[in-house]
């Protein structure tokens, strides 16, 4: 997909987010093996992303976490979520070149295990701010069912 413009003037000039991997990689400061989002494929700056991830079993992770028995490990999950909500932040030019800091996950759950082979779907949308903290839940599906939920608390900070 060709970059676009991302900025945003009214309603009726909004343009749904889309990233490829190398955009991505402008975006979030996050490089191999910490790098989980492979894609954005909608969205709207400041408010919601969603963006794909696909498991392959030649994850570093899958070495240890369980051989045999490959599962994605959740605080992964937490942590892939995490990354798609920072894009749709991220990518504001207000935002441009800042990193986002978790601050805090509550009401995580995990409700299915995710292996080599699936496409994790994720979804963060923005509920608030105060004090300088953003709040977020987000929600991550395989096939149509959630396999891991949470909510998120972040702060923005100068990448130094």
């Amino acid at each position: 997909m060709p970059n676009q413009s991302h900025e945003q003037t009214g309603a009726a000039d909004k343009k749904p987010l889309a990233f490829e991997y190398e955009e991505i990689q402008n975006i979030l400061p996050h490089r191999y093996p910490f790098l989980l989002v492979d894609r954005i494929i909608d969205g709207e700056l400041g408010s919601f992303a969603k963006g794909i991830k696909q498991v392959t079993g030649n994850e570093i992770f899958f070495q240890g976490h369980f051989p045999g028995q490959p599962v994605f490990p959740g605080v992964l999950q937490i942590e892939a979520l995490a990354q798609v909500g920072a894009i749709a932040v991220l990518a504001m030019p207000e935002h441009r070149g800042k990193i986002a800091l978790f601050a805090g996950v509550n009401r995580a759950r995990f409700k299915g295990i995710v292996r080599p082979g699936d496409t994790l779907v994720m979804t963060t949308k923005f509920t608030g701010k105060k004090a300088g903290i953003g709040f977020a839940e987000g929600k991550a599906t395989v096939d149509g069912k959630t396999v891991c939920q949470a909510e998120f608390m972040f702060a923005l900070t100068e990448n130094t």
